[in-house]
């Protein structure tokens, strides 16, 4: 049987023979051998080269490869110190094949001083568009969208507006809607491509015009963009000045890079993780980012532990609860960690307010689940220890700890998030240490009034 390799191997392979090349001083065979490669493809392999050997490579490759990988680059890859090793003429064409907004995004990564000397190289009228891109925070709809589309006068026909898309659409690089503006380039709506060629051709374009579904300010939130795209299955989504006055297009592909920015910050705060460069720290480094959080988690942990010196008697009397007690304290912590989940995505898809009625859904669940479980641990009580009122004490205090970690866990992030605070940097300490406290309380406090 013949051996046949995966697209990853094959990959792979290419990357280990354009590495070798390099090292040998073949930049010229490096870059034919990376000729072929999607842009994508070769940003990873920039991202694992050594730093001598990245300008090289970027110089050997075709210019429209080359700005691509250095678009696709992770942020925290140092692409804006690539640009700024490359040669002034490079840099020119790097900026020119790329998208504005792709352009903007590597010109951000530089300080002001280096911004200004490159936009300065450039054409006046490229260096503006860049400069009204570069005003808006690289977090909202501003800092995501391009001012590259096509515009159509509501007054054109059918005709005439295929014609100005034949125009418009030879300077820029992919366009999937067409949006119609009014004289004072206010938006009215946007124009599918099929209904417009099908059109007859004496059909004024703004009786073909549908109302857009959304639109988007420059200074909305990116995540707001991505669930707003997502929830309305949009190809691309206007965004607008406060008069409607059409600024640019945010396309689904930028989203997508947006949403799986968000989701892993939203994963690493979560575990008390300050943000995606934790992936790439040193040790020391990553000692640094953890360690505040773990201090902050071991005084929360030794404030729930503090309630077993309170009953210290009551363990002393009845030893099978100190065996019980962790037991009950973490299942409460593992619910309210489900219940916190499920509460976060809710406020990440569907947006802020959307909770509502969610508390009451998570405190049912508790009330559900609570019970089944207690009933386990109070099977457990008994063949351990043989006293029934034991049973009916971990019962109680099970059933109840999982009602406080449905409401925790819903009721915690919903209230960070009304106030204006990210729910998924600080709601786990609150919520583990609530049912941990509650945990403790129940069952040693039930003890001591039932068993004493």
């Amino acid at each position: 049987m013949t051996s046949t390799s995966t697209p990853q191997e094959e990959l792979e392979g290419v990357g280990t023979r354009i590495r070798e090349l390099l090292l040998r001083g073949d930049a010229t065979g490096a870059g034919e051998a990376a000729g072929a490669m999607h842009a994508s493809d070769l940003a990873d392999l920039l991202e694992e080269l050594d730093e001598e050997l990245r300008i090289p490579l970027l110089s050997a490759v075709p210019v429209e490869l080359a700005s691509g990988a250095l678009a696709e680059m992770e942020e925290g890859e140092d692409r804006g110190d690539l640009l700024s090793a490359l040669t002034p003429a490079m840099r020119a064409e790097f900026l020119h094949e790329l998208a504005d907004d792709d352009a903007a995004d590597l010109i951000g990564d530089l300080e002001p001083p280096e911004q200004q000397r490159i936009l300065d190289a450039l054409p006046a009228e490229e260096a503006d568009d860049l400069i009204d891109l570069l005003k808006y925070d690289e977090d909202s709809a501003g800092g995501l969208m391009t001012t590259e589309l096509v515009a159509l006068n509501a007054t054109l026909t059918a005709g005439e507006a295929i014609e100005e898309v034949r125009i418009q659409g030879r300077e820029i690089e992919d366009f999937y809607t067409v949006f119609v503006v009014d004289s004072e380039k206010r938006l009215l709506g946007t124009l599918r491509l099929d209904d417009l060629v099908i059109a007859d051709p004496g059909s004024l374009v703004g009786e073909l015009v549908e109302a857009p579904i959304a639109t988007v300010l420059p200074d909305v939130d990116q995540e707001e963009v991505g669930r707003l795209i997502s929830r309305y299955n949009l190809v691309a989504i206007p965004v607008v000045t406060e008069d409607d006055v059409l600024l640019g297009r945010i396309t689904f592909d930028d989203v997508i890079d947006v949403i799986e920015a968000e989701q892993t910050e939203d994963i690493l705060r979560l575990a008390g993780l300050n943000d995606e460069d934790d992936l790439r720290h040193s040790w020391q480094q990553a000692v640094r980012a953890r360690l505040p959080w773990l201090s902050l988690n071991l005084m929360t942990a030794a404030l729930a532990a503090s309630v077993i010196l309170v009953y210290e008697d009551v363990i002393d009397q009845v030893i099978t609860l100190a065996f019980l007690a962790p037991i009950i304290a973490a299942m409460g912590g593992s619910s309210g960690t489900q219940s916190l989940a499920i509460t976060i995505r809710r406020i990440t898809v569907e947006g802020s307010g959307r909770t509502r009625g969610h508390v009451m859904r998570e405190i049912l669940i508790g009330l559900v689940n609570g019970a089944v479980l207690g009933i386990g641990i109070a099977v457990l009580a008994l063949l351990v220890d043989g006293d029934p009122r034991l049973g009916l004490v971990v019962l109680l205090a099970m059933w109840g700890n999982q009602i406080v970690a449905g409401f925790a866990g819903a009721f915690v992030p919903a209230t960070l998030d009304r106030m204006g605070i990210d729910p998924s940097i600080a709601s786990s300490v609150f919520v583990h240490t609530l049912t941990d406290l509650c945990g403790f309380f129940l069952l040693l406090g039930l003890a001591s009034r039932l068993l004493l």
